[in-house]
């Protein structure tokens, strides 16, 4: 396989506790159910029942890497923003890879 071509996702997992993990992953299934299992981040075991609530396919590894660091900064308002899918997440995408072509 091809891993240059193989598209990579952010996805958000909310706890019990109403926390919201943020990961990324070329395979979004498979990983939640690693993360249910306790085989994840381990900032998500021992956690109880989770709950994916939100992912998108991204592009490649570089830009889901970068993406993941930027939405791992944003606050908990602006994080359930993106899993209401209020068009911020395509925002903060957009902004990401026009940043990436002009190279600010």
């Amino acid at each position: 396989m091809n891993t240059a071509m193989t598209p990579w996702f952010l996805y958000l997992i909310r706890t019990p506790d109403n926390t919201l993990y943020t990961g990324i992953t070329t395979d979004v299934a498979r990983r939640f159910t690693q993360h249910q299992n306790g085989k994840g981040a381990k900032a998500l075991r021992g956690k109880g029942a989770l709950q994916l609530v939100f992912s998108a396919q991204v592009g490649d590894k570089s830009i889901a890497l970068r993406l993941e660091y930027r939405i791992k900064q944003l606050n908990k308002r602006q994080k359930e923003r993106l899993v209401a899918g209020d068009g911020s997440f395509e925002a903060l995408r957009e902004s990401l890879l026009s940043s990436a072509v002009t190279g600010d």
